[in-house]
């Protein structure tokens, strides 16, 4: 849980929702650069506003629903509306506070390294607006997809969403990826925290990765891409499925 002055990503969040339109989520980088993300406005869009590939791609949630990192609560409202039992979890208090106010019924302040079978058996884990990059780094995947394993129904699914780190000519991002391939990471593992007025997260890992390398790393995981749902940019969708024995 993040201590109320490492909670930027939250207050940004409940101060977007209180009516602050002028709200700017700041993503810095562990090599200094500094960028300004969509902000809180894409962490409240209604279904129709979403992104083609995300209403395409949530069609395919089943029966009970685990949202890891909900933020808002944008798409677990959606899909408790559609009738699915839906439990959003997210490591931000004030964000999970944002999505009570919102009507989401059940919520926990829970980080994804937290997650367990306590939490009872779920059909369908959604990770989207990028929380495949929650898994962190390769190792973590592998521990938390074990995890899920067991928690999950037989014919569950992961609905999770990336981006490809190369496509791009940013001679920033092109330095920064052969700064962890120098150290032995993963290219797109990248280092960043999030700031909002006087508050910052703590840094954190986060995981971007090629459609390439998704297939790659879920080898021998027990799960397997079924299906990959593109857009016009470097963001996609995967639908990842038990793998069959």
């Amino acid at each position: 849980m993040l201590k109320d002055d490492q909670d930027a990503y939250g207050y940004e969040i409940y101060d977007y929702y209180q009516g602050n339109e002028d709200v700017f989520e700041i993503v810095e980088r562990e090599d200094g650069y500094i960028d300004v993300s969509q902000g809180p406005s894409y962490y409240f869009r209604t279904f129709e506003d979403w992104l083609q590939v995300e209403r395409d791609a949530i069609k395919h949630a089943l029966g009970r629903v685990l949202d890891i990192g909900c933020g808002a609560g944008r798409i677990a409202l959606y899909l408790q509306e559609a009738g699915h039992d839906v439990l959003g979890i997210d490591i931000s208090p004030k964000a999970i506070e944002v999505c009570r106010l919102r009507g989401l019924e059940k919520t926990q302040i829970f980080s994804i390294t937290q997650v367990s079978s306590r939490l009872g058996q779920f059909d369908t884990v959604v990770m989207m607006g990028n929380n495949f990059g929650l898994f962190a780094n390769p190792k973590r995947m592998k521990w938390l997809l074990n995890r899920f394993y067991g928690m999950t129904s037989l014919e569950a699914r992961i609905i999770t969403s990336s981006n490809d780190i190369y496509k791009t000519n940013d001679s920033d991002h092109l330095t920064y990826h052969q700064f962890n391939r120098d150290r032995s990471r993963m290219p797109g593992q990248i280092r960043i925290r999030i700031r909002y007025k006087k508050k910052k997260t703590p840094w954190f890992d986060y995981l971007m990765v090629s459609k390439e390398e998704m297939v790659e790393l879920l080898q021998g995981s027990g799960w397997q891409v079924t299906r990959f749902i593109e857009s016009e940019s470097p963001f996609y969708i995967a639908i990842i499925e038990k793998a069959q024995p």
